[in-house]
């Protein structure tokens, strides 16, 4: 029987650098049990980094604070995501068939789209976090972003199959029920969302949810299903989504 601390301990040597005494967290079978874990992890990067922020604003001018937050962000995680959106990004804009993108995804340089869709999404963090220094809701979005982002694995791991057939890291959690998985993080995901910012941030789970559902259909239609890569990137593209839509002017301004 794995123990409860042994799933959680893995979900955080899994998705962060932070540092844990011991083996706690270190078999397979803890890392394949962690994921009712993801969102949690989501919300302790984002206390973290909302804290860091808080801090930021007083000491600094609002686009440093947005750099340093966006490094926060990139750092805790060790940068894991990122590096799945550009091989993701590498693959799917090489105009090769599926079994092709599969191996240009799996290759470990980085080519010109992988480096484009990094510049891209890091100027729209950091623009986005500019914009929302001076307002009421950085924190909540800084808090709100990661744990969207751990939330749209799950949410792109109950949609579709694992994509190679020849196996990788990514069946130890296919092995498990993603789906309950999903739901329990979405779950948490919209009732913190609605109690830190509202309607905000209501807007900002209905277009994360939007993003994955789109991007499981281009995943789907790319290379038949998910990989690590692509559960990478639809974590980066949905923090993303929930610093655009936290910039959006509805609902009164911000």
């Amino acid at each position: 029987m794995i123990s409860l601390p042994g799933r959680f301990a893995a979900a955080i040597r899994f998705l962060t650098i932070f540092p844990l005494p011991g083996k706690l967290g270190t078999t397979q079978e803890e890392l394949a049990g962690s994921l009712l874990f993801f969102p949690l992890v989501g919300g302790l990067i984002g206390g973290l980094t909302s804290a860091l922020a808080g801090l930021f604003q007083l000491l600094f001018p609002p686009f440093v604070t947005a750099v340093l937050v966006t490094s926060a962000l990139a750092v805790f995680s060790g940068a894991l995501h990122l590096d799945g959106l550009a091989d993701s990004a590498d693959g799917f804009f090489s105009s090769r068939p599926r079994e092709r993108i599969l191996e240009i995804m799996r290759d470990s340089s980085i080519g010109a789209m992988g480096v484009l869709a990094l510049v891209l999404l890091i100027l729209c963090k950091v623009s986005c976090l500019d914009a929302l220094v001076t307002t009421r809701f950085l924190l909540p979005a800084v808090f709100l972003m990661p744990l969207a982002g751990r939330s749209a694995i799950l949410l792109l791991m109950s949609f579709l199959p694992y994509a190679r057939p020849d196996g990788g890291l990514g069946t130890l959690f296919y092995s498990r029920n993603a789906r309950f998985a999903a739901f329990w993080a979405l779950s948490l995901f919209a009732g913190l969302a609605a109690g830190l910012a509202g309607a905000r941030g209501i807007a900002a789970v209905l277009a994360v949810v939007a993003l994955v559902f789109f991007f499981s259909l281009y995943c789907q239609c790319k290379i038949g299903g998910a990989t690590g890569d692509t559960l990478g990137a639809v974590s980066e593209l949905a923090e993303a989504m929930v610093a655009l839509v936290f910039v959006c002017h509805f609902g009164g301004g911000a």
